[in-house]
């Protein structure tokens, strides 16, 4: 492995990394927090609660859409159809929309607020590595890709998919539990919100 590929290593090690700390950090946050709106507009709670599902039903599609794209494909070919004929990064755009979700999920805009900042603070220096490693491997084909596609918000317009397409299964099965997070992170709130009801978890405060 030569340095530029270590570094590369490193780097996503060190971001996985920093991640999973944010994802426990707000899994820890929304064990402790809970409503205001449950009480005083249970209306508003429950409005909030489905839109959150139905945005993390939206990411685990979309991730699942995109990992059958690039499962077997990333590393080997510069991948432009499907999701990625939208926007650069759609995987990143979906997981933030199940972030957001899974924060309406606990009938707070607080907390969808806070992920909707950190994201927005922390995946532009991510998204900037991973064009500069594009650029690297794939050169003017990247360039001319950047030209032409958003880079994260998608443009439904510019939607290409073939008539047919070459899947690793195998290594798309390796995508499927962590495309489904989002659902399986549903469950888990609800269990830990089981959980405080009977007094086992503190409610240490009430959010709007």
């Amino acid at each position: 492995m030569n340095e530029i590929q270590t570094s590369r290593s490193t780097y996503q090690q060190g971001r996985l990394n920093l991640t999973r700390f944010f994802a426990v950090l707000i899994l820890i946050l929304l064990a402790v927090t809970g409503s205001r709106w449950e009480t005083r507009e249970p209306v508003v709670s429950a409005v909030l609660f489905l839109l959150g599902c139905v945005l993390a039903g939206i990411a685990s599609l979309g991730r699942l859409w995109c990992s059958l794209y690039i499962a077997g494909h990333k590393t080997r070919n510069l991948v432009t159809e499907g999701p990625y004929s939208l926007c650069r990064h759609p995987l990143y755009f979906f997981s933030f929309v199940g972030a957001v979700g899974v924060g309406l999920v606990s009938e707070t805009l607080t907390l969808s607020a806070v992920i909707f900042a950190a994201f927005a603070l922390y995946y532009p220096f991510v998204i900037r590595f991973e064009e500069n490693k594009m650029l690297a491997l794939h050169g003017t084909m990247y360039e001319e890709y950047c030209r032409k596609t958003p880079r994260f918000w998608p443009r439904w317009s510019l939607l290409r998919e073939p008539e047919d397409y070459s899947v690793y299964p195998r290594t798309f099965r390796k995508h499927l539990l962590s495309a489904l997070g989002f659902i399986w992170l549903i469950g888990v709130l609800e269990l830990i919100e089981k959980v405080r009801d009977v007094g086992m978890i503190p409610v240490l405060l009430k959010l709007f």
